[in-house]
């Protein structure tokens, strides 16, 4: 399939332009994730900060981030480990935008999933948040995925239910569970549904800050784009946690299981 007809892709096309350009959306990433990695989703700083511990502190280490954007969050995993960053995105504004930012110790591409090849065992890491969704076929990516990594590589996901997926019971009953069941990869599973409840109220109050901003810029259709992912923000977390569920995977060949 041509990337045009893939989801979101022109959407994705115009909202790396516009991450690019605009000063009240990278100040709004400031203050709701406490860093601007031009997120689109859930990658605060602290869920960042939770793959440095897998990161190898020496030798010859690379990383992989599948649907990297603009790279600034391997950026940022780079100057805190000096690691060599891999990225792949099938939008073309964000892959020219991580280019032009980091030339050192960097590979970035033009791909899909399922539809771009490394060698085997070439990463100590592979990170996918919030991007396994897209996989036509789960199961096999995760397969394609096990092949990529060094013998003690370790996957890391950050993934949410109840929106591109449909909510299952917990982390063990999820698509992406049964796909690394089925790969023979150990992972364990972290629940931070909660938190990701707090950090949609942070992200609607940032939104809102910022509002005069966006408008001056003459983006305010972001504004009404945040807004919107935020919405659930006003329900209770019971009501919250009955439609949507967040995890943090991490997994391997070789990591202990839960």
């Amino acid at each position: 399939m041509e990337k045009e007809g893939l989801l979101y892709y022109k959407e994705y096309e115009a909202f790396y332009e516009m991450a690019e350009k605009s000063a009240a959306f990278q100040r709004f990433c400031r203050d709701a994730f406490g860093q601007d990695f031009s997120q689109d989703g859930f990658s605060d700083i602290g869920q960042v900060d939770m793959i440095l511990p897998y990161i190898p502190a020496k030798g010859d280490v690379h990383i992989l981030d599948i649907g990297c954007g603009n790279g600034k969050m391997l950026g940022y995993l780079q100057e805190k480990t000096g690691a060599f960053i891999h990225g792949f995105d099938y939008s073309r504004a964000a892959i020219a935008a991580a280019r032009a930012s980091f030339a050192e110790r960097a590979d970035f591409q033009e791909g899909i999933i399922g539809g771009i090849e490394y060698p085997e065992h070439s990463f100590d890491m592979v990170i996918s948040m919030d991007t396994m969704y897209f996989a036509e076929d789960m199961c096999a990516f995760v397969a394609q995925i096990r092949r990529w990594l060094k013998p003690d590589g370790i996957l890391f996901v950050g993934y949410q239910e109840g929106e591109l997926v449909p909510r299952t019971s917990d982390g063990h009953t999820t698509e992406l569970a049964k796909a690394l069941q089925k790969n023979e990869m150990n992972y364990e599973v972290r629940n931070i549904t909660k938190q990701t409840y707090e950090l949609l109220k942070t992200k609607r109050e940032a939104a809102m800050v910022h509002k005069a901003e966006f408008e001056k810029e003459k983006h305010m259709e972001w504004f009404d784009m945040l807004m919107m992912q935020t919405m659930c923000a006003e329900e209770s977390f019971e009501e919250f946690e009955k439609a949507m569920a967040r995890y943090i995977y991490t997994a391997g060949k070789n990591i202990c299981s839960d």
